[in-house]
């Protein structure tokens, strides 16, 4: 009785809010009124998060068709959702522990933490249902399977246009496609297969003996009494924030102001039809006792690597392409043993959540990694680069949770004894304001292959940096973010053969005027240093990047206008970008329309422009555009019963050039058109 009482209150008072009624006064957004979650996660994307921006989308995609129910969920399936901070995973969890079952999304209004903007993402990840029986056994198999949910999708890029590979290079056709099949039985059940190709791949020959270029094969059992978790096949894990271990998402500067920094598990299917930063093997989550729990992994899976003349690897290949000769040659001719485990501790202790986790891992190439020669001057960024056989990693990761406040931090040391370590504080002053300090040092012997942090430079070493972030909510209807990071490398870089600086700013503003019309603005300032022409003095480079998008949504139709500005400066030259783009959707009961044109102008490739695209299911669209062209685009999406057909056309036109790209992808001509169709059937 009192939870109805305290829920009808909010919903009376966050109704009462507004003088007028408006999109922004719905406390918890429903699917119709909402925009989509890949719109939503647009607004996440800036430069840095271009590069790796697909493994992210793949989860955050595979988590829409299969949302989290949140009666039944745990905090570590939580932690998959890459936006929740550490405070709101926390009191979502406790809510749902004192006042289950949750009967409707609106209760998350009861969730101080949670604004109205991480709300409408949320809840397109989550669902309430009511609890099934209390059991740790699955049902028959005949059960099992009438209940569970099967999905098989089968996509097709279509070029219409040849590159100079197709003619003569590449060792297959010019067509991409992929097949997928999934089984989900309530997230407790999950086991599929995805096969991959991509364009200029063979196809049942040279080696492919089984058809495709790449075979992604998982199995997921969840919650099986104190087996929490076992994964079988390709996997992804992350362990605390990243120094040691992290194969899932990344995220961005702006986006790691969302998540405020938190230190996380994560277990995950690798159902991507990327070829590159998974496992494969076996994982398990298993409870010790109520507070403890003891992860174990194992891992044999083959690389791909540039070799030296001796047999040694001098580089891993991390592109997944498999086209021309040299490419097969490298396919496979180096393997890769994981072997690594996690015991954590997490309890309530001084009127919070506290956790404690040892994490270690041991790492073994069955070629030795030579990444330089000693004698090379060029070679002096690469001075300690990974190298050798063998390799170990510790860690101590630790969080604690309390109220309006987080703090967590790793701290990481590699077998030479090389200190990565990494810690962030997240304050809420009030339901408006937050606040979050990030600060990390990766020594510059410090190497881990499978490190991924948060980063200036890109990689988990020779960095050394601070960040401060602000997020302020003046109003439902207003949102403001703000972060600097200054970062110093202490030793060569690529490009950079002395010590150097960075730093980089962000100011990001959203806010809905007259009830209807959603206004964006984003402006970037990032400085760098690099080699002058006689690599004897240091040059800065200044980058200054600007976003404005007006959204507009009129019943069935959303219409979204955006303008893109780059000045890069270095000081002898300076080069512009602009970029003008429209898009537009229509959605009417089956059928769905989108249709996209962009114009752009830059000097060269530093100024640069990204612009997200609507795409088909599964696939992430965030192109780079230089030069001078005209790009647009049409999507037609028809939802038939258990059929969903796509198909997406897109065109680049250049007005600079009469040659597109170089080498074995150039295309004699000044235009380029690609179809992607795809059909997914849900039974």
């Amino acid at each position: 009785m009192m939870r109805s009482l305290l829920l009808f209150l909010a919903l009376v008072l966050s109704t009462a809010a507004m003088p007028q009624p408006s999109s922004s006064s719905v406390p918890v957004p429903s699917a119709a009124s909402s925009p989509s979650w890949e719109q939503l996660f647009r607004d996440w994307m800036t430069l840095e998060d271009a590069s790796y921006g697909e493994e992210t989308f793949e989860l955050l995609a595979g988590l829409a068709d299969n949302k989290l129910n949140l009666n039944q969920t745990t905090r570590e399936e939580l932690e998959q959702l890459p936006f929740l901070s550490a405070t709101q995973i926390e009191e979502l969890i406790a809510y749902r522990d004192r006042y289950k079952p949750m009967r409707s999304l609106n209760e998350l209004l009861m969730i101080q933490s949670l604004d109205w903007n991480t709300r409408r993402l949320l809840v397109c990840f989550v669902c309430c249902e009511p609890l099934p029986p209390s059991t740790s056994l699955l049902p028959p198999l005949s059960t099992l399977f009438q209940e569970g949910r099967h999905t098989l999708q089968a996509t097709l890029k279509v070029p219409f246009y040849e590159r100079k590979g197709d003619q003569n290079g590449y060792a297959g056709y010019r067509y991409r496609h992929d097949l997928r099949y999934q089984f989900n039985y309530r997230d407790r059940l999950k086991f599929g297969l995805t096969a991959a190709q991509d364009a200029g791949e063979p196809f049942f020959t040279r080696g492919n003996n089984w058809g495709y270029d790449h075979y992604s094969y998982y199995f997921q059992l969840r919650r099986m009494g104190r087996l929490e978790e076992l994964n079988l096949g390709m996997f992804r894990v992350q362990m605390g924030m990243g120094l040691v271990m992290n194969t899932g998402f990344h995220l961005g500067k702006l986006a790691m102001l969302q998540s405020q920094g938190r230190s996380s598990h994560v277990l995950t299917a690798h159902a991507s039809r990327a070829s590159y930063g998974y496992l494969r093997g076996a994982a398990a989550t298993w409870r010790l006792a109520d507070h403890w729990r003891v992860t174990a992994f194992a891992s044999y899976r083959p690389l791909d690597a540039t070799l030296n003349e001796d047999g040694t690897a001098r580089t891993i290949v991390t592109n997944g392409y498999h086209r021309t000769e040299s490419e097969l040659a490298k396919k496979n001719n180096t393997h890769l043993t994981d072997l690594g485990a996690r015991l954590a501790w997490r309890a309530t202790a001084l009127g919070g959540l506290a956790s404690l986790s040892v994490n270690v891992l041991y790492s073994h190439f069955d070629r030795s990694l030579v990444p330089y020669a000693s004698s090379s001057s060029s070679a002096l960024y690469r001075r300690y680069a990974l190298s050798g056989s063998s390799f170990f990693h510790a860690s101590l990761d630790y969080a604690f949770t309390r109220h309006r406040w987080s703090l967590a931090g790793e701290t990481a040391l590699n077998r030479d004894g090389a200190l990565a370590a990494i810690h962030s504080f997240s304050y809420r002053l009030s339901s408006q304001w937050t606040l979050m300090l990030l600060h990390r040092y990766y020594d510059k012997r410090y190497t881990a292959f499978h490190a991924y942090a948060f980063s200036e430079g890109g990689n988990t070493q020779n960095e050394h940096g601070i960040y401060l972030g602000a997020t302020w909510t003046p109003s439902r209807n207003t949102l403001l973010k703000a972060y600097v990071d200054y970062a110093h490398f202490p030793w060569a870089r690529y490009q950079v053969s002395l010590p150097s600086d960075a730093f980089d700013a962000l100011l990001y503003a959203r806010t809905l005027i007259y009830n209807r019309v959603t206004v964006e603005g984003r402006y970037r300032f990032h400085l760098r240093q690099r080699d002058n022409d006689q690599r004897t003095l240091l040059q800065n480079r200044y980058e200054h990047r600007a976003r404005l998008r007006f959204s507009l949504p009129l019943s069935a139709l959303t219409l979204s206008t955006q303008a893109d500005a780059a000045l890069v400066d270095n000081l002898t030259v300076r080069s512009r970008g602009l970029m003008l783009s429209q898009q537009l959707t229509w959605q009417h009961r089956w059928l769905q329309l989108s249709g996209m044109v962009g114009w752009f102008h830059t000097d060269d490739y530093d100024s640069r422009l990204y612009l997200y695209e609507p795409s088909v299911r599964y696939d992430f669209s965030f192109p780079m555009y230089d030069g001078h062209g005209l790009r647009y685009s049409l999507m037609a999406r028809a939802d038939l019963g258990r059929f969903q057909l796509t198909a997406k056309m897109g065109t680049t036109n250049y007005f600079d050039r009469a040659v597109i790209s170089t080498g074995l992808q150039q295309v004699s001509r000044s235009s380029i058109t690609d179809l992607l169709l795809q059909l997914h059937y849900r039974f």
